[in-house]
């Protein structure tokens, strides 16, 4: 039996401009939503379309990509795997989120 593996492949825009994290050991990771559009018929035949939108990781090599060419609206195609974190607020509130890990990033358009 073949092992199953954790794979996402994404192509969308970004939200905004990416958010660069720079760490006291001097390493980055790139943060951004990615935009992916999706649509249907309903019962009545009218069109629906809906937006979903993706936390996305970027780390090493590829922060710096994500820094010089990245930009909010830009069209890019991701490949990654699916983690999952979480944490306390200052209120003791638990937190989760699911995040896009990107390994392979593709841009688009012009």
């Amino acid at each position: 039996m073949n092992s199953l593996k954790n794979k996402v492949q994404l192509i969308g825009r970004l939200g905004q401009d990416p958010e660069i994290i720079t760490f006291e050991d001097g390493g980055k990771i790139a943060r951004f939503n990615l935009a992916t559009d999706d649509s249907y018929k309903d019962k009545q035949g009218n069109k629906i379309e809906r937006t979903y939108w993706h936390p996305v990781v970027v780390k090493n090599g590829l922060v710096k990509v994500v820094e010089n060419y990245i930009t909010k609206g830009k069209e890019i195609a991701i490949e990654g795997k699916l983690t999952n974190r979480s944490w306390d607020d200052n209120d003791g509130k638990k937190h989760y989120v699911t995040e896009v890990v990107v390994n392979e990033l593709l841009m688009l358009g012009k």
